[in-house]
């Protein structure tokens, strides 16, 4: 049997892109790894509650810096009240998505909740909320870590440390978010368990001294702080109640990221709705004992807020917590490096949920389909940098200032949480699944307090910078719609039908070929010996003559290299235009509207940005100029002129040994690969040999095979390939690209390769059953 020759399979190194790549998040992962790169309850926990429970850290402070300046002493008074309030909220909308996630299993959360109920058009609101929360969240949990570092090293509460330091850590939370779920995990569960660990400790022991009465008091006029103010009465009684609806609002924002198990279900293991329930319940408990405990030591030490945002009210208490001795010192400063930690991952909820939920959005075709791919890891890659990006910009616009961006945050989680209760009353009452009045209540309960909410946030935080917030819904609504719109209109250009119509049609009798000779190189030779491998009627090359004197060189050359066997046309371009040449050259040609024209033109391809700049573009105006065109095509054919002649020499000198990673990787596929008694590698194979051959499938084609379809599939074993044809099948129910199958047959020779005939074949990776 004639073996077919082929380039070594590592003659062509990867580029330099692809190899830093690898180096930054690791060896790429099968797409068939995406079942492995599921969370435990544990690990889930800890990658998903970060950006919630870390906000106990703040909540309370943010509550007093309303209170104090407003009503003095008296808002140590009034926080439980107001925490109190924020706690029922959160019970209620914990309910309210605990039975999300039993019904919407597929992740999403609010989003895919409205569109099931409400439909798309009307999901876009749920979608803008949370993509604006998502991407505010980044910056404010970041910005509230560094005033965490800033409180322990005052040293660094400079404008420029805190802004520095906080672009750096979300470029770090990019990073370990492009390495994948898995990655990440094992990354961002550790200062969860610890942050929760060191304030609980902080709680139990301040609560203990308070029962004792051995607790400190902190003095209410210190420099720094806010100014005490003074409480009103009569009919600055109504003042005060919106100061208390200001102070709500700013204290609600500790309920943000309680949608992010629903957002990210999908990432449990099975049964997710069931463990992403008992997460949620984990999460929202320990959430509430945190905020309550704090309010309270802050109730009873009368922890202060300070204008330059530290030290912090949590790093106060904590204080007066563990007191001023050795072990004090060493337990506060573990609740500031806490702080730290969990603040800065708190962000990572977001590079969670924002691609998960750009995902859903673009795949509605109201977002860019590069929101929908998967990366190297296996993550939506574009989304994370994406957000990362956006973080980073409003972290330098704010210059880290996290009382400039809580004014515009939770805005859009409240919204997701009345667009998720509504939604889910309106699932309740279609389906009337058992227990349907209670749940429907639950949620429409939560549906309701949350739009109350959103109300509150919109009125007493307007001039604060929630405007913003208030403008940018429409705006963003408005280009999520135009987006669907263009999508929907190249959909019924591009449409199944449409696509099933001209597959069908039958082909124009006479197919002519042109290829555009601008000068006489290897490009320009590459380009006519690829056309002379088309089957067309007539074949001819096109100079357009820009420059008379130039054009003769070419047609001289032409003939000296005995090139005159193909036609040379040159055609006059007396203004230049040459996109406007081809087009009339092209129209011409198609004229009797029996002839399908091909334009072939050489591109020369540079790696890199000199060589761009030193030549033109004008193949790709061309092509857009003609392809307009019915039945006329326009194909491009590349030549890299950077690279390509020392890969051709360096693969005709010696076979290129793989790098470390390479074989590393290679080694892991190998493994990977069935491994089976009795299967024969492909390269040992020869001909009429009975033989069970175990690979990957790497391509499935559709092929003629005399009047019958066949079925053409190319196995490997990442050492060789051999064809598995299936005649008379058009398509095998899961033989897909990236399957894994055994066949079993005769060895035969197709066209100089390896093949088997229509062989007995077995699923491996998936367990199916022979055919």
């Amino acid at each position: 049997m004639a073996k077919a020759t082929s380039a070594p399979q590592n003659a062509y190194p990867e580029t330099l892109g692809y190899r830093l790549k690898r180096s930054l998040l690791g060896p790429p992962l099968v797409t068939e790894a995406l079942e492995n790169e599921r969370l435990s309850n544990p690990v889930a926990m800890g990658v998903l509650s970060c950006d919630m429970i870390s906000s106990s850290a703040y909540g309370t402070e943010e509550m007093l810096t309303v209170l104090v300046p407003a009503v003095g002493a008296a808002a140590f008074s009034l926080v439980l009240p107001v925490t109190a309030a924020i706690l029922v909220i959160l019970i209620i909308v914990t309910l309210s998505y605990r039975e999300v996630v039993m019904v919407y299993t597929k992740a999403g959360g609010s989003y895919v909740v409205a569109r099931e109920n409400f439909g798309v058009y009307v999901a876009q609101f749920s979608a803008v909320a949370l993509l604006i929360d998502y991407t505010l969240t980044v910056a404010v949990q970041t910005a509230a870590g560094t005033a965490a570092v800033t409180s322990a090293l005052p040293a660094l509460a400079h404008e420029s440390y805190q802004t520095g330091i906080s672009v750096v850590v979300v470029a770090l939370l990019m990073w370990g978010n492009l390495r994948g779920i898995r990655e990440a995990g094992k990354t961002f569960a550790f200062p969860t368990y610890f942050f929760i660990f060191s304030l609980g400790l902080v709680v139990l022991i301040g609560l203990f001294k308070v029962a004792t009465g051995h607790i400190g008091v902190y003095n209410d006029h210190v420099a720094g702080a806010f100014n005490l103010g003074h409480p009103g009465g009569g009919v600055l009684e109504g003042v005060s109640v919106f100061i208390l609806l200001r102070a709500f609002a700013n204290g609600g924002s500790s309920l943000t990221g309680l949608e992010a198990i629903s957002n990210s279900v999908s990432v449990f293991n099975p049964p997710e709705g069931h463990n992403a329930r008992k997460v949620l319940g984990w999460m929202s408990t320990t959430l509430g004992v945190l905020v309550a405990g704090v309010s309270i030591l802050a109730h009873y030490t009368h922890a202060i807020p300070y204008l330059v945002g530290s030290p912090t009210v949590i790093s106060q208490v904590a204080k007066a917590a563990f007191g001023s001795s050795f072990w004090g010192h060493t337990g506060y400063y573990m609740v500031q490096v806490a702080t730290m930690l969990i603040l800065w991952t708190g962000a990572n909820t977001s590079f969670n949920g924002f691609p998960f939920l750009a995902n859903f959005v673009a795949e509605d075709r109201f977002l860019p389909r590069p929101f929908t791919r998967r990366g190297h890891r296996l993550v939506f890659s574009n989304g994370i940098i994406f957000l990362g990006l956006v973080g980073i910009g409003l972290l330098l616009i704010t210059r880290a200032k996290v009382d400039k961006l809580v004014s515009l945050y939770a805005i859009g989680v409240f919204c997701g949480f009345t667009m998720a209760g509504s939604g889910m009353v309106k699932h309740h009452l279609r389906e009337r699944e058992p227990g349907w009045r209670y749940k429907a209540v639950i949620n429409g309960s939560a549906g309701v307090l949350s739009a109350i909410v959103v109300v509150i946030f919109a009125v007493t935080k307007f001039t604060e910078g929630a405007w913003a917030v208030v403008v940018l819904f429409p705006t963003l609504m408005y280009l999520l719609i135009r987006t669907h719109r263009q999508y929907q209109a190249e959909a019924r250009i591009l449409g199944e039908g449409a696509a099933e119509a001209a597959v069908e049609a039958r082909p124009l009798p006479r197919h002519v070929a042109f290829v555009l000779v601008d000068s006489l190189d290897l490009a320009t030779a590459r380009a006519i010996q690829y056309a002379r491998s088309l089957s067309v009627d007539d074949l001819r090359a096109v100079h357009f003559v820009l420059d008379p004197v130039r054009a003769q060189r070419i047609a001289d050359r032409w003939v000296r290299l005995g090139l005159s066997r193909l036609p040379l046309d040159l055609i006059d371009c007396p203004d230049r235009r040459v996109d406007r040449a081809a087009l009339e050259m092209a129209i011409e040609a198609s004229a009797d509207g029996q002839t399908e024209v091909s334009v072939l033109m050489p591109r020369r391809a540079y790696r890199f940005g000199l060589g761009r700049i030193l030549h033109s573009s004008t193949g790709e105006s061309i092509a857009a100029s003609i392809s307009r065109l019915d039945h006329v095509n326009a194909t491009i054919v590349p030549f890299d002129v950077s690279d390509l002649g020392r890969l051709g020499d360096r693969a005709r000198k010696k076979k290129v040994p793989p790098s470390e990673g390479e074989q590393a990787e290679q080694k892991i596929d190998e493994e990977r690969l069935p491994r089976l008694d009795g299967a024969t590698p492909i390269s040992q194979l020869h001909s009429r040999q009975q033989a069970k051959v175990a690979g990957r499938v790497k391509s499935v084609t559709v092929q003629p095979w005399g009047d019958t379809a066949s079925l053409q599939v190319q196995l490997t074993d990442d050492h060789d390939r051999m064809t598995i044809v299936f005649l008379g099948r058009r398509q095998i129910a899961g033989l897909t690209p990236g399957c894994r199958i055994v066949v079993d047959g005769t060895v035969a020779e197709l066209k100089g390769h390896k093949a088997m005939i229509n062989p007995h074949y077995e699923f491996v990776s998936n367990g199916r059953d022979a055919e």
